[in-house]
């Protein structure tokens, strides 16, 4: 936790960092100090204002033990803060070192606050509550015992193939013939000789025998809009099995192209693989089994969306997923399993190999959003960013809508679509479109068409 003067004037305010210019706003240090409590701990430097220029306060003898009795007297769970005095150029600075609480959530006067980046946010019924399951129940979901399941109902060849692929990624050496109930006391998927949710989700013949909602819905829509599809598939039995059958799907319905490099043939596919198994994988994995909903799959023609079953787990926000975060699993026990064969690398990380690797590929970076309180996934098939089209006029925008959705357009179209105009300013708007970087031109003369990049 940053307690240095010079280090926070350079860094500024942040995530882990706010100024205050008195103390005499004793409302706003008290809300800070109830952010930083819910998420991951924070230090407050008094005496230096918003535009980063020290000031200094004046410390009385009291000072210090009035303001810590009233910051465990207005908090609840009562907070207490660390207290460092700072001399910087002959000015005191008060630092008021804040960790994350182990009691979530902490109020102050009967609100909850949080921080998102540089500022603090106060809480939602939905994300107090959520917080507090998170950190007031005993148990995690998936390691609580499913109490109608029993051993019978486990698929021993299912366990027997996610033992030697532990072994053949891991290393762990967990011997495939040991017996089942052994195989999954090891794997801490049974307690007593009970079955956890995790063991039921992961392994059962039919889990949606106990679990209706764990299924995974794909469907793959004939234009940008969820309303007609012309394939769709409810995918059940074990989350491993979903989670293969769901990608399988994608890819039936992705194009490819190839082309050649160094005298070899590369295929490409519309998306990259790795973010899409890496966003089926999370919403599977990390998803509110509690939650009457399925994982849905959505494939258009411009656009996958992947719809995962409730928020993040608090304090996780959006902004958090494009950059270095905590890894706040919401089932630590499936995680650990998909870990264990790879399906999952290292927590914490896996939206930013999203991010990167739609990026490296030449698309758009993903748009992660929160609708209708679940968390949403997209992927952009073209580079065609809000900026861009801002700066079209309305003929190119209905070109740019065309293209969306027939996937091609010729100069005749352009003309169909916008009449009234010359086959000379239909071409002068399709050559800016090129040097926009927005489509490209396929063939030559009167076989000439254009496609979107």
């Amino acid at each position: 936790m940053l307690t240095n003067v010079v280090d926070a004037l350079s860094e500024g305010e942040g995530e882990n960092i706010e100024f205050k210019s008195s103390l005499s706003l004793y409302d706003e240090i008290l809300k800070a100090i109830s952010a930083f409590s819910n998420k991951t701990g924070g230090t407050i430097f008094v005496g230096i204002n918003d535009s980063r220029n020290v000031i200094g306060i004046d410390i009385g003898k009291n000072t210090l033990e009035n303001l810590a009795n009233d910051v465990k007297r207005e908090t609840d769970p009562s907070v207490y803060p660390t207290f460092i005095i700072e001399e910087y150029e002959d000015k005191k600075v008060l630092e008021i070192l804040i960790t994350e609480a182990e009691d979530k959530p902490v109020f102050y006067r009967d609100k909850a606050y949080i921080r998102v980046g540089r500022s603090k946010h106060k809480m939602s019924s939905n994300q107090i509550r959520n917080l507090a399951q998170n950190h007031r129940t005993p148990q995690d979901w998936d390691s609580l015992i499913c109490e109608t399941a029993s051993f019978k109902d486990i698929d021993v060849g299912s366990v027997k193939k996610f033992l030697e692929n532990v072994n053949y990624e891991r290393n762990l050496e967990l011997n495939p013939e040991i017996p089942i109930g052994e195989a999954l006391k090891r794997l801490g998927l049974s307690i007593d000789d009970k079955l956890t949710n995790a063991a039921v989700l992961l392994f059962a013949k039919t889990p949606q025998t106990f679990f209706p909602q764990a299924k995974t819905k794909c469907a793959f829509f004939l234009d940008n809009e969820a309303i007609d599809f012309e394939d769709m598939k409810i995918f059940e039995g074990s989350i491993i099995d979903q989670r293969d059958d769901t990608i399988s799907f994608i890819k039936k319905h992705m194009k490819r192209s190839a082309e050649i490099i160094a005298d070899r043939r590369i295929e490409k596919w519309e998306y990259p693989l790795e973010a899409i198994r890496e966003a089926v994988t999370n919403a599977i994995c990390h998803r509110d089994y509690r939650i009457n909903s399925n994982v849905q799959i959505r494939i258009f023609n411009d656009r996958i969306e992947i719809w995962g079953c409730g928020p993040l787990p608090v304090p996780l926000t959006i902004e958090d997923l494009k950059q270095e975060h905590t890894s706040i699993p919401r089932n630590p026990l499936i995680s650990e399993c998909f870990f264990k064969i790879k399906f999952i690398e290292q927590w914490g990380t896996g939206t930013q190999r999203i991010i990167r690797t739609c990026l490296d590929y030449g698309l758009n970076e993903p748009l992660f959003e929160l609708k209708s309180e679940n968390l949403v996934v997209t992927l952009k098939k073209y580079k065609i960013s809000d900026e861009d089209i801002g700066k079209l006029n309305e003929r190119q925008l209905k070109a740019i809508e065309h293209l969306l959705i027939e996937g091609k357009i010729t100069n005749k179209e352009y003309r169909d679509i916008n009449p009234d105009i010359e086959r000379t300013t239909a071409y002068r708007d399709l050559k800016d479109l090129i040097n926009r970087g927005l489509i490209l031109q396929i063939g030559q003369g009167i076989k000439t068409y254009y496609v979107l990049l």
